[in-house]
């Protein structure tokens, strides 16, 4: 790889005038291994063999800096991509996107849906009851982000498709398999769901509270739609 002038310069400025040190120690370690039927196996898995291939990274490193007089900035690891680990595992959030794409997709119904925030809140109940997070809160700790967000996840998918099962009507990119015309298309009940939509979360294992805003058109007519 060739370098240009400009590029060289740049790095030689970023070290000796920034004071920013490049030089990096990076660990390149495969995990393919580590797969396993479940998420919380493959996790374990490489756990294990991150702490016991890469646990003395550091220390090592700096002994090897300190005895060639060289200080080691940055102490790294690249592994494989979780999302080739986790292909084939079931699990926190692969079973969750699994059920929001088999029973709460573009076409649903009302059976499915309400087994969809059944099988959600068994998932949420596993999260919490399964989640690790390592780490400490005494720094930016980024397994506990991600912990986070597959929370927000679950929250959301529930209330996703508790307001899919709430509108009885078939609109847009909703179509409940109930209602739809004698040609199929979708149904829609202007009378009831003309408004937009607001849930107000109200505490766990507690229902949202829906609010509600009525839409108004003055200058186009609502008319039922084809898509044919």
């Amino acid at each position: 790889m060739e370098y240009t002038q400009t590029e060289i310069l740049q790095t030689v400025r970023m070290t000796e005038m920034e004071h920013l040190d490049i030089r990096t120690v990076t660990l390149g370690l495969s995990l393919r291994d580590c797969a396993r039927d479940s998420i919380a196996g493959t996790a374990e898995r490489v756990r294990e063999k991150i702490a016991r291939t890469a646990g003395r990274l550091v220390s090592t490193v700096d002994e090897i800096g300190n005895e060639i007089g060289i200080r080691v900035a940055n102490k790294r690891i690249a592994i494989t991509p979780v999302s080739i680990l986790t292909e084939g595992a079931t699990g926190n959030p692969v079973d969750l996107g699994r059920a929001m794409w088999e029973r709460c997709g573009m076409s649903r119904d009302e059976a499915g849906l309400k087994a969809t925030i059944e099988r959600v809140r068994q998932l949420r109940d596993e999260f919490w009851r399964d989640v690790k997070v390592p780490g400490s809160g005494e720094s930016f700790n980024q397994n506990l982000e991600h912990a986070g967000r597959v929370a927000d996840f679950l929250e959301f998918a529930e209330l996703l498709a508790t307001d899919a099962l709430h509108r009885k009507e078939s609109c847009g990119g909703h179509f409940r398999e109930e209602y739809q015309t004698s040609d199929g298309e979708a149904q829609r009940d202007d009378a009831n769901f003309c408004y937009v939509g607001a849930w107000e979360f109200q505490g766990v294992d507690k229902p949202a509270v829906l609010h509600k805003e009525p839409l108004n058109f003055e200058a186009i007519p609502l008319a039922q739609r084809s898509y044919k």
